[in-house]
């Protein structure tokens, strides 16, 4: 099938208030043409030297997700253009968010990713690591970034019941904390469901999932 016709297929299955990110990693362009065409304005790159080389080859109206893990020394590269940072998981990769963004004269949105998964390769806060960031001092001087709310990946299982407590966990942790309303914390997305567990979690609560492989076929 088509490029179109699996985006066409996954919206499909979305209600109307979840952001769709097409999670296109390493495929080509024009792969990303054809999403664009059809619609598409939300894309998901996991490395920036590959999301910058996309950006500056395709529509300016695109909307940029940076979803892999970020190292503060890349962050100036993106920070022109990028529109929402999915895995923060430190106040000190929000510094340099925050410095970068100012250098841009831009305002960057932000998640936190939160550690929910029962596997020691994710990254993520934990829940009192979490709270300590959002009630930071240093934290309420970061002018140029907001926190845009809260991610988290499940574990790589087929126990359907843990993926579902992992995610039931993230809602409630959002739920929460969506409440705090400061210049720079303002909750609206909770990111979390891929392209095999979407379903559950935009069940859960999700409001944006990451898919790639039911749009643009396996890597």
């Amino acid at each position: 099938m088509s490029i179109q016709t699996n985006l066409k297929q996954v919206k499909d299955t979305l209600p109307t208030n979840v952001t769709l990110v097409a999670v296109s990693k390493t495929k080509p362009v024009s792969d990303l043409q054809q999403a664009y065409e059809a619609g598409q304005r939300h894309f998901g790159e996991n490395k920036i030297q590959e999301m910058t080389e996309k950006f500056e080859q395709l529509p300016q109206d695109i909307l940029w997700h940076m979803i892999g893990h970020v190292q503060t020394n890349k962050v100036k590269y993106m920070a022109p253009y990028v529109y929402l940072i999915h895995g923060v998981d430190s106040l000190k990769l929000l510094k340099e968010i925050n410095k970068q963004a100012l250098k841009n004269n831009r305002t960057i949105n932000c998640l936190l990713q939160v550690f929910i998964a029962q596997e020691e390769t994710k990254f993520g806060l934990n829940e009192s690591e979490l709270i300590e960031l959002l009630e930071s001092p240093e934290l309420a001087t970061l002018k140029n970034i907001n926190i845009a709310g809260l991610m988290g990946m499940a574990s790589f299982t087929d126990n359907q019941e843990q993926i579902k407590a992992e995610f039931d966990f993230l809602n409630q942790l959002f739920n929460k904390h969506k409440n705090i309303k400061t210049f720079n914390i303002d909750f609206h997305f909770l990111s979390m469901g891929m392209s095999g567990d979407y379903q559950l979690a935009v069940a859960c609560g999700s409001n944006m999932v990451r898919i790639g492989s039911n749009i643009f076929g396996s890597r």
